[in-house]
């Protein structure tokens, strides 16, 4: 699941929040009042949600947003003359008063949003090493050498076998290698 931290100048503020998201669910991992002190919690943990107030002592909700390592989100929460200065794509704005239906709804949102970049993170192809590729190299050399293939029609070869029997493309090349 990922991490919440709630960022508010007035702690009284951050803990109102965090009342009403534990009150529906939610684990809140830290509650903050600068934005020093998101940044130094956010790069100990692997993503996450910020919701935050626009200014804070130290710096502008916009800073934070720079700050913010890869993988974290953030929920402004405004009033409506401030959140039409937010012209950030990548800021999601809930303007004062704040309902707690759209808090929650926005935030099973962002939640969804962070579950589809993580699986879409898990699903990239690992780099293959270098002993991966001579070998896969190897393979294509074999079949283009004794079965006057191209350089496309083997990688093809090895591509199709390594898909109908179930296993990569490195375990392929070497059963090719170990048969001829």
């Amino acid at each position: 699941m990922p991490s919440i931290i709630i960022a508010f100048p007035k702690i009284e503020d951050a803990m109102n929040i965090k009342n009403v998201l534990v009150r529906n669910g939610y684990e809140v991992n830290a509650t903050c009042t600068t934005g020093a002190q998101v940044v130094t919690i956010a790069n100990e943990l692997d993503d996450g949600i910020i919701i935050c107030g626009y200014r804070f002592s130290d710096m502008h909700y916009s800073q934070l947003n720079g700050y913010l390592p890869k993988g974290f989100e953030m929920l402004l929460i405004a009033s409506a003359n401030k959140l039409e200065e937010c012209t950030y794509n990548n800021i999601v704005c809930l303007s004062m008063p704040i309902k707690m239906a759209d808090l929650i709804s926005t935030l099973q949102m962002m939640y969804l949003n962070i579950a589809r970049r993580r699986k879409k993170e898990r699903e990239k192809p690992k780099p293959r090493s270098e002993e991966e590729k001579a070998i896969i190299s190897k393979a294509k050399l074999v079949l283009m050498e004794r079965n006057n293939m191209t350089e496309e029609e083997a990688h093809r070869y090895i591509q199709k076998n390594s898909m109908d029997s179930g296993t990569n493309m490195v375990e392929m090349a070497e059963m090719i290698l170990s048969l001829m």
